[in-house]
């Protein structure tokens, strides 16, 4: 049984879920990271597979962590996010049926036009990272297990860095979603790694601007998989493979690529044909 906290939680995409559609039980649902609902992905998306498929899309945006112990809960049909080891994990545990690569984007570093640590203009995550913690200059850390968090963990240990020393002083844990802790950062003057396609979405950015991009390590990217029917009884496989064939195929990488806000592509397909 699907638990009632989904009625509490999910985002019913408009216009997809029609009520017949609901009725005849033609629907999946998504576990996903916020990333691509917050960069409004879906609401251009889930559209143009409704009218190819008729199959209607609800869609659970929470952190990567939080989508995949929801996937495991059997509370999804397919798991959508940006964390490549944990969504291994989930394969190799059995939850997950095969992960696919979807599509791509970027972390930044955005922060105060003061630019207290001095790392404005620069590639180098590692040294912008380690300028941030000698300097004691605030940031804001999602700290909710999301896939930009555990990125974020990632990024801190090759700079050979341990935020926790400042936790509570310069290192602030907002324990919430990218868009409440960008408002945080924007609020305090503090540095906030994000997705570059919330950021472009973002709507309160006052004067804060990218101070760091374009290093490697900053690459995102994103995967999808089925959720295995072995592990839930409940799934509904066929229609969760549909979907996901629909994001591989031409068709959906083209919506994907097609996708801009500001005219600037939030994100940037790179999944292999099916065959």
């Amino acid at each position: 049984m699907r638990k009632t906290l989904l009625a509490a939680t999910a985002i019913a995409v408009a216009g997809f879920a029609s009520t017949s559609a609901m009725s005849d039980d033609k629907s999946i649902i998504v576990q996903s990271t916020t990333s691509t609902a917050n960069s409004g992905l879906y609401d251009y998306l889930l559209p143009k597979f409704k009218k190819s498929s008729g199959i209607a899309v609800r869609v659970v945006a929470v952190g990567t962590g939080q989508a995949i112990k929801n996937a495991k809960n059997c509370d999804g049909d397919v798991l959508l996010v940006h964390a490549k080891p944990s969504e291994q994990k989930f394969i190799d545990e059995g939850y997950g049926v095969k992960r696919f690569d979807l599509m791509y984007n970027d972390f930044i570093i955005v922060g105060p036009p003061s630019d207290p640590a001095g790392i404005a203009g620069t590639k180098d995550i590692a040294a912008a990272l380690k300028e941030i913690a000698e300097k004691r200059a605030v940031f804001a850390s999602r700290g909710d297990d999301s896939g930009t968090h555990k990125k974020e963990k990632a990024l801190w240990n090759s700079a050979g860095v341990d935020p926790q020393a400042g936790s509570g002083k310069w290192y602030r844990e907002t324990g919430s979603g990218m868009g409440a802790t960008l408002n945080v950062g924007v609020g305090m003057g503090a540095y906030v790694m994000t997705d570059r396609a919330t950021w472009i979405s973002f709507k309160n950015k006052g004067d804060f601007k990218i101070a760091v991009q374009g290093d490697k390590a900053l690459f995102n990217q994103y995967g999808v998989i089925v959720v295995n029917k072995d592990k839930c009884d409940n799934v509904k496989s066929g229609l969760g493979q549909s979907f996901v064939n629909w994001l591989l195929s031409p068709e959906g990488q083209n919506t994907i690529s097609t996708y801009k806000r500001d005219g600037q592509q939030l994100f940037f397909p790179n999944a292999q044909p099916l065959g």
